[in-house]
């Protein structure tokens, strides 16, 4: 059984960041993946998810550290959810992407310099043990599109 997400989008603000009583670190954002699709009228629109992600320990410093709103960034991670109670005592549901690793993507602006590309960004975003594609080879996400104008490659799923 596999419980994996992988998601290119944009952080939606600064992470929240946490240290607990036990010393660990845990950081919370907000991330928006964008879909465009043609609808029956031929127009072009545009779906964006949210998303709640969770990373914790070295992830959490390293999130802490490079990521910004509007950041762009390759995720890996699992699904998880939560059961908990609210102040009122109203029973919740939350479901989150617990992160494994995040990679820095380049933003495809090369004005002023400020931007991290692929090979500018830190060596380790992840876990000691994650192995992933690099910006170059991560399909389609990171083939550049023109501005303002939807990726329609009629590619399907790649397995």
């Amino acid at each position: 059984m596999i419980n994996k997400v992988t998601l290119v989008g944009r952080l939606g603000a600064e992470p929240e960041v946490r240290t607990l009583e036990s010393g660990a670190m845990v950081a919370k954002f907000g991330m928006a993946t964008t879909e465009n699709y043609r609808d029956r009228a031929g127009e072009w629109q545009e779906q964006t998810e949210w998303h709640d992600v969770v990373v914790w320990r070295n992830l959490a410093e390293r999130a802490q550290e490079y990521l910004k709103k509007g950041s762009l960034i390759y995720l890996e991670g699992k699904l998880s959810h939560r059961k908990w109670q609210d102040k009122d005592g109203n029973n919740r549901k939350t479901t989150e992407v617990v992160g494994s690793y995040f990679r820095m993507m380049p933003t495809g602006q090369r004005s002023g310099g400020n931007d991290m590309s692929a090979e500018d960004s830190p060596d380790e975003m992840a876990a000691p043990t994650a192995k992933t594609p690099t910006a170059a080879n991560s399909g389609p996400a990171a083939r550049p599109a023109a501005a303002n104008q939807p990726m329609d490659d009629g590619e399907d799923l790649p397995f």
